[in-house]
């Protein structure tokens, strides 16, 4: 049987790594990579230096990312359309990149049981039977707590609590009311809504990296800055990872 590791590599720093996951880096004998061309090279750079950090040798099946249609009306079955896809490709690399008792490893950003779809395919590949295989995961270091730790923060506060969504469910009100919300996979900084709150946003982009920016304080006075740095650096890269918390009635300035 197969055997997937699936290791949470964290956002980017091969320093980041946890103990745990670099043994796990040394038992696998090939790693399939997502690779979604040009747009995201350095994402696939990022990983070889990880490897390299840590392997002396190893192998890298590259697997076309298929491609996800983002202006879809059903947004849901746009997204399980494409992991369906992914699925496929994932499988068909199983079969002809790994032995029947070889171990393959996928190298997941951040926690893999944080906001990814990596167990979901794996599990629908395992529904499907075509290629027995078993899987384990490994934690990592996530976007989340990297923003905490680099603006000198916690995540939450004594007897409060935290929650943590997407923009697409916060620009549609889906959130909590009375709590602090970290926000994830936000296209558009749906924390507009949050202005006239008096609340304070501690916000970081490709967190983990040579290229981590942050930006922290009245979420009403400096929302504009982060709009503006924020098209910016998109636009440079052609690409953006950031993630945010807002904090209502902060109990610490920000710095």
């Amino acid at each position: 049987m197969r055997h997937i590791r699936v290791i949470g590599v964290g956002a980017g720093d091969p320093g980041l790594l946890t103990v745990e996951a670099v043994k796990a880096l040394r038992s696998v004998e090939v790693f399939l990579v997502l690779d979604k061309g040009e747009t995201t090279a350095e994402l696939t750079a990022a990983r070889q230096a990880i490897l390299e950090r840590y392997l002396d040798t190893y192998r890298i099946a590259l697997i076309a990312d298929p491609p996800r249609d983002r202006t879809a009306a059903n947004y849901e079955g746009a997204v399980e359309a494409w992991r369906d896809a992914r699925s496929m490709a994932v499988e068909h690399a199983l079969r002809t990149e790994v032995g029947e008792k070889g171990t393959a490893g996928l190298l997941v950003w951040g926690d893999p049981a944080l906001y990814d779809g990596t167990i979901t395919m794996l599990d629908t590949i395992v529904a499907r039977g075509q290629v027995p295989l078993k899987y384990d995961v490994l934690p990592g270091i996530s976007s989340v707590q990297l923003l905490a730790a680099r603006h000198r923060i916690t995540l939450t506060r004594t007897a409060g609590a935290v929650q943590i969504t997407t923009g697409r469910r916060v620009a549609a009100g889906h959130h909590d009311e009375d709590t602090d919300v970290v926000v994830m996979l936000d296209a558009h900084l749906a924390c507009e809504r949050f202005r006239g709150q008096g609340a304070d946003l501690y916000w970081g982009a490709y967190l983990g990296t040579a290229d981590e920016v942050l930006i922290a304080g009245p979420l009403d006075e400096i929302l504009p800055h982060v709009t503006e740095k924020r098209a910016r650096l998109r636009e440079a890269k052609g690409w953006i990872m950031d993630t945010y918390l807002v904090r209502r009635g902060g109990s610490k300035p920000p710095v």
